[in-house]
C-alpha cells in the first residue's frame, strides 16, 4: 500500500482528501503544517506528500530539497486554485516534481478533477516519485535512463539522453554548450563543443522526427532550450 501525506489546514477539505483516498486503498496520513510533518516524514513510509500551494510557498526550494535527501526520496505535488502557467513553471524549477489544481471549487470536491489528480498521483509513484521529468504527454525518467510519449517508450540513451534530460530540467532556459559539456562530460575539456552538436541531431532524428514533435530550439549565438510542447523547431536568431 502506497501512503501519502496531506498537508492541509485542517478543515472539511482536508478531512475530505482523507476520506477519498482512504477509499481508493491508499495509506493516508495528515498534517496541518510542514512542521508538524517532520516526525511523520522521518520514519521513511511516506511515499508521496501533497500540500497546498500557500503552505509551502515561502520554503518550497529546502522542503523539496529536504524530501530528497531524508530516508528515502518523498515525492512533492504541490496543489494549488491558480492555474497560472508562470506559477506552475515556478513551482517545478523550485523542485515540486508536480503541480495540480486543486479538486475543490468554492469549497465543494470536483469529482473530475480528483480523478486528474488521482491519474497524476498513480503516474508519480509508478514511477518512482522523484526524478521523473513530467512535461506533458512527454516523461523523461533519468534514473531508469527512459523516456515516454504517449505511454510509449521511446529509444533514447547516452549522452543525447543526459543533454536532452538536462535541457529538460532547465526547461525555458537557453542552455549554452560550455554548460551543457561541464554538466554531462566528466572531461570536458577533452571533447569539443561539437559534441553537443551531435547529441542535439542524434535527439531530433531517434525521437522529435518519428514522433512529428519538437523538444529543442538552437538559439544561434547562445546555445539551447528545451521547449516542449511549444516548440517551433526553428533556429532563433539572438537579439
Amino acid at each position: 500500500m502506497k501512503r501519502l501525506l496531506v498537508i492541509a489546514e485542517a478543515d472539511q477539505k482536508a478531512r475530505t482528501l482523507v476520506e477519498k483516498f482512504s477509499e481508493l486503498h491508499f495509506g493516508v496520513d495528515t498534517a496541518d503544517s510542514i512542521d508538524a510533518a517532520t516526525s511523520l516524514l522521518a520514519n521513511g513510509l511516506i511515499d508521496l506528500v501533497l500540500i497546498e500551494h500557500h503552505l509551502v510557498d515561502p520554503v518550497l526550494n529546502n522542503f523539496a530539497l529536504s524530501l530528497k535527501q531524508g530516508v528515502k526520496q518523498v515525492a512533492l505535488v504541490v496543489l494549488s486554485e491558480i492555474a497560472a502557467k508562470e506559477l506552475h513553471i515556478n513551482t517545478l524549477d523550485r523542485g515540486a516534481d508536480d503541480y495540480c489544481i486543486s479538486p475543490f471549487i468554492s469549497g465543494d470536491l470536483h469529482d473530475s478533477l480528483f480523478s486528474v489528480l488521482v491519474a497524476r498521483i498513480e503516474a508519480r509513484l509508478r514511477f518512482g516519485g522523484t526524478n521523473v521529468i513530467d512535461v506533458g504527454e512527454l516523461l523523461i525518467d533519468p534514473d531508469e535512463e527512459k523516456i515516454y510519449y504517449q505511454h510509449r517508450e521511446i529509444e533514447l540513451k547516452g549522452k543525447p539522453f543526459e543533454v536532452l534530460t538536462h535541457l529538460a530540467r532547465h526547461r525555458d532556459q537557453i542552455i549554452s554548450k560550455e554548460q551543457l559539456l561541464d554538466a554531462i562530460w566528466e572531461e570536458p575539456e577533452l571533447v569539443t563543443p561539437n559534441v553537443i552538436e551531435v547529441a542535439i541531431n542524434q535527439i531530433r532524428q531517434k525521437m522529435d522526427k518519428p514522433l512529428g514533435i519538437n523538444t529543442i530550439e538552437t538559439v544561434r549565438r547562445r546555445g539551447y532550450r528545451f521547449c516542449f510542447p511549444n516548440c517551433s523547431g526553428q533556429t532563433i536568431m539572438d537579439r
